[in-house]
């Protein structure tokens, strides 16, 4: 098996490493419009270096990471085999549009989130492929942490909260980080214990099966510390101004694929 990877840029690169990890470099073909970024990346994973023409023609699977208004453009361009497994990562780009620029190919519709980088990540796909086709697109990409399939029309809304939410946690981060250097401790230490508290909450969320809300109050001793802080937050629509966030990243998602 041949994977090919159309864009290297921070998302695709960090694709291509977690795949490095699954299926060897010496598997995976590079193409970037900027040259010296794909040849780097080959390097650094023992990748073949190609042009998009190339890897269009001779890989059984093509990852397309290019910009959503760009993706058109693309896949007029490309000498398609019919047999080639196509993925796109592009925002707002349904299947229904991938198909109407493809040739009759498979394919698979994925969002992935930047913590794919550290093998932590969450990425969602829907797919119009057969079984075995979507198995190795689910091995090509297990070194990258959770994938979730979802009903295609619920991607976006997904995007909009693991997609954009590493943005939004790492505003909350640096924050948390900002306060607790306003109350004296040394920066490298309050990030530190500010992105600690965040990865560790989130494990125990997933891990407990508790709401968040019950592993609030289990912190929130009547008239202690943290119930002053909650109070903070919610004074300054803190909830609020979060599901606002997700409510944007969805429209402008949706706009994106227009």
């Amino acid at each position: 098996m041949k994977y090919g990877f159309i864009g290297c840029g921070n998302m695709g690169g960090a694709l291509a490493r977690a795949a490095a990890k699954a299926v060897g470099g010496e598997n995976i073909w590079l193409a970037d419009a900027d040259f010296l970024k794909a040849e780097s990346l080959s390097g650094e994973l023992g990748a073949k270096v190609a042009t998009a023409e190339e890897i269009a023609k001779k890989c059984d699977y093509i990852v397309l990471g290019v910009k959503p208004q760009n993706l058109g453009d693309l896949m007029q361009s490309l000498p398609l085999s019919e047999k080639a497994v196509l993925v796109s990562m592009a925002a707002g780009v349904t299947l229904q549009r991938l198909a109407s620029l493809a040739k009759g190919n498979p394919l698979i519709r994925m969002m992935p989130n930047t913590p794919v980088g550290v093998g932590a990540g969450r990425i969602l796909y829907s797919a119009r492929a057969e079984k075995e086709q979507i198995e190795g697109f689910l091995k090509l990409f297990e070194k990258a942490g959770a994938l979730m399939e979802l009903e295609e029309k619920l991607i976006d809304a997904g995007t909009a909260v693991s997609g954009c939410g590493p943005a939004f946690v790492c505003l909350f981060i640096e924050a948390l980080a900002d306060g607790g250097v306003a109350c004296g401790l040394p920066r490298e230490q309050a990030m530190e214990l500010a992105a600690g508290v965040v990865m560790g909450t989130g494990k125990m969320v997933l891990e407990s099966g508790l709401h968040p809300a019950e592993l609030k109050d289990a912190v929130c001793s009547p008239g202690g510390s943290t119930i002053e802080g909650v109070h903070a937050l919610e004074a300054g629509a803190f909830r609020s101004a979060a599901a606002e966030a997700v409510i944007k990243s969805y429209q402008r998602t949706m706009e994106l694929g227009k």
